[in-house]
């Protein structure tokens, strides 16, 4: 267990981290510099290499701008950043569409996941030699055969279902389908918790709804059974229980902090991922 207290000016002050797997390569070593603040040796020196590229896959009642405060932090530090624009249509079709952007962007990548966006990273990164770790941002680490639903099951904790606005449509084919939004009265609550009121209201206005489907379809790939993942979870999260979390972070043997967060920690605490990103990419970009 460390504690990280104020430190680094990017890092989050009050943030516990818990981090296991075996940072054995000195990325989290604590070390003081000469105007007194702490900072992560290592989490944003890459030396002389050129750095990864970041590539961000956002989730569920979300989009791209929900990355803004990591994507100035990366920016800053020297690495190219994609935000990648997530259709929410189902685990298969949205890895399809990811995998676009990462045949278009040449060189050594960090693939990084919030919410349902890990479900498509560990389809869309399987069998990509570029794409060098995995960085999941209190999201999904699906095995073959789960899907999204079936995981946030399966620990209590989740309150999301009660939260949901369910829209009804028909499709060309005459069929039906459902998208889901979280109702905008219980938006803050139930996803943004930590995240200022003004700034909430925004965020629900803009979300993107997921189509129900899609947390129902089954995974059948799994990236993270092959290359190095990287964790944060959010121990406040009323979407993914923390437990849930747990359980997936323990079975890819991933590098894991904990934060005391809402499922919006990208939004209130972009340091911290910024920082474990950085981490991800010094650790496996030589």
């Amino acid at each position: 267990m460390v504690s990280i207290k104020g430190g680094r000016k990017r890092l989050v002050t009050g943030v516990v981290s818990s981090v296991t797997a075996g940072l054995a390569l000195g990325a989290f070593a604590l070390s003081g510099t000469a105007d007194g603040a702490t900072k992560i040796a290592g989490a944003a020196d890459t030396g002389s290499h050129a750095k990864p590229t970041i590539v961000l896959e956002h989730g569920a009642f979300a989009d791209g701008s929900s990355w803004n405060g990591v994507i100035e932090d990366l920016r800053a530090d020297g690495y190219p950043v994609v935000a990648a624009a997530n259709p929410l249509r189902g685990p298969a079709s949205d890895a399809a569409a990811l995998r676009t952007v990462l045949d278009h962007v040449k060189g050594p990548k960090i693939l990084v996941g919030h919410s349902y966006g890990g479900s498509v990273i560990s389809q869309a990164a399987t069998d990509d030699p570029e794409v060098k770790a995995l960085v999941y941002v209190a999201a999904f680490l699906p095995a073959p055969g789960e899907s999204a639903l079936e995981l946030t099951g399966k620990y209590p904790g989740s309150t999301l279902p009660d939260a949901l606005d369910p829209v009804t449509y028909q499709q060309p084919d005459g069929t039906t389908a459902t998208d889901l939004y979280i109702q905008q009265a219980k938006f803050r609550h139930q996803f943004a918790a930590d995240v200022p009121v003004r700034q909430t209201a925004l965020m629900a206005a803009e979300q993107r709804p997921i189509a129900q489907s899609a947390l129902e379809e089954k995974a059948t790939t799994a990236a993270w059974k092959t290359k190095p993942s990287w964790d944060i979870i959010t121990t406040r999260d009323l979407n993914i229980p923390p437990a849930v979390q747990r359980f997936m972070a323990e079975r890819a043997q991933a590098h894991t902090t904990e934060i005391a967060a809402s499922h919006s920690v990208a939004v209130s605490h972009p340091h911290l991922v910024a920082e474990v990103i950085e981490r991800a990419a010094h650790a496996t970009v030589r």
